[in-house]
């Protein structure tokens, strides 16, 4: 599965729109739902798709992912605001239980890769193009086509590689795709199920990533295991009432690689303006946040360990919190029984760290989201694997109050 690791140009996807369905309380407080969730692609699949195609100096790969997965929850507790993922808003579709059969942590997709060598340069890309399964009408159709990668590379193997074009970020994008949940569901969070795709840990445990406009460099592995990324991409609004002006966003990761051990650790920063007119106006804030983790693989365990944090991270997207500081972390231990079978248990929370923000309207007295999944994943076949996990998310609020969501998914997915 690592073809799905940044050091392939195997698709990567995730954007989301909010579900049209999603409860119409607050509405400012689901923009961030409008990036969320994620992350597709398939780059598991494998760094050849399932058809390659040879024309002159160019090759062309055509892969892809489709998966799906019967999710049941069940909410109680209180009634927390903002982006509470285990209340009955967002975990439950507004219903105290609820079912779907759609999308987990990853999308369904059709993945087009390129990639040739002209003038001692070597040039790729990645186009793809994504879609959900589930929807809240079995007459309306699912018509929300999602290009969420779109870029080329340029490079060599001395020099490094330069990436223009629409890809993911690099900040979390270490944490996301370690994430054993990336192959089943995780947090089954049914209002963004709905739509598009569950949560995994995004909200609890780390930010997503998000995906920008960039023009991003990947350096060769220097100094016995170093590699060095960052890059400058397009600054993004963090709600209606915090917006970008003229300074992009950067980002930059330094990570070590040596047999069976990576270590990491990545920066990201972007200025962000009150908007005209709003209650924000005057309320300019900078993003600064940074992350360190580590992933340990020996013989048949794993272990996985991520904590970002930083002003204006925000709880599932860039600044949608506002000017508050936040925290995430992640652990995560797996198991594989057997070649094909694999256990695991990970657990993340996500809080905001500033004991005033209850006073600002954009987080409702939000505080906390934590999320504990323990999953079995079978692989079936060579691109088969079928996963079934249980967990509880808890979300709470400064004001003491606290909801739960239980949780469990069944299904597969097949990478081509």
């Amino acid at each position: 599965m690592h073809a799905f690791s940044a050091r392939s140009n195997a698709a990567r996807m995730v954007r989301a729109e909010a579900n049209r369905n999603l409860p119409r309380a607050r509405p400012r407080r689901f923009v961030a739902l409008l990036r969320w969730s994620v992350l597709g692609i398939a780059a598991c699949a494998a760094d050849a798709g399932a058809v390659s195609i040879q024309g002159g100096d160019w090759e062309l790969d055509v892969g892809g992912i489709v998966n799906a997965y019967y999710t049941a929850t069940s909410c109680s507790g209180d009634a927390v605001g903002g982006l509470a993922l285990a209340g009955r808003a967002l975990g439950c579709s507004g219903e105290s239980h609820k079912t779907s059969i759609g999308n987990g942590l990853l999308p369904s997709g059709l993945i087009t890769k390129f990639k040739t060598t002209q003038d001692g340069i070597d040039i790729g890309g990645t186009v793809g193009i994504m879609v959900h399964a589930a929807t809240s009408s079995g007459v309306d159709t699912n018509t929300n086509v999602d290009v969420r990668q779109a870029f080329f590379t340029v490079g060599t193997a001395e020099a490094g590689t330069v990436k223009i074009g629409r890809d993911y970020g690099i900040f979390g994008a270490n944490a996301i795709l370690t994430d054993m949940t990336l192959l089943g569901a995780g947090a089954p969070t049914q209002a963004t199920q709905r739509g598009r795709v569950t949560l995994g840990h995004i909200g609890a445990g780390y930010t997503y990533l998000d995906n920008y406009g960039q023009i991003s460099y990947s350096s060769p592995t220097f100094g016995g295991g170093f590699t060095f990324t960052g890059g400058v991409f397009s600054p993004v609004d963090a709600s209606t009432l915090y917006v970008s002006k003229a300074y992009p966003q950067v980002q930059a990761q330094l990570a070590y690689k040596t047999e069976g051990v990576k270590v990491w650790a990545g920066v990201k920063s972007q200025k962000f303006y009150g908007a005209s007119g709003s209650t924000a106006e005057g309320d300019n804030f900078t993003e600064v946040a940074g992350e360190v983790g580590a992933s340990l693989s020996a013989g048949a365990f794993g272990l996985l360990a991520n904590v970002q944090y930083g002003k204006g991270i925000g709880i599932l997207s860039d600044g949608d919190q506002g000017d508050v500081k936040g925290l995430n972390y992640l652990l995560q231990g797996t198991w594989n029984f057997t070649d094909k079978l694999k256990f695991g248990l990970n657990y993340g929370k996500s809080e905001n760290r500033d004991d005033d923000v209850y006073n600002d309207a954009l987080n409702a007295s939000f505080k906390s989201n934590e999320n504990i999944t323990g999953g079995l994943y079978y692989k079936l076949t060579q691109s088969v694997t079928l996963a079934g996990e249980l967990g509880v998310t808890r979300s709470k609020d400064y004001l003491g109050q606290e909801a739960k969501q239980y949780g469990g998914s069944l299904g597969g997915i097949v990478f081509f």
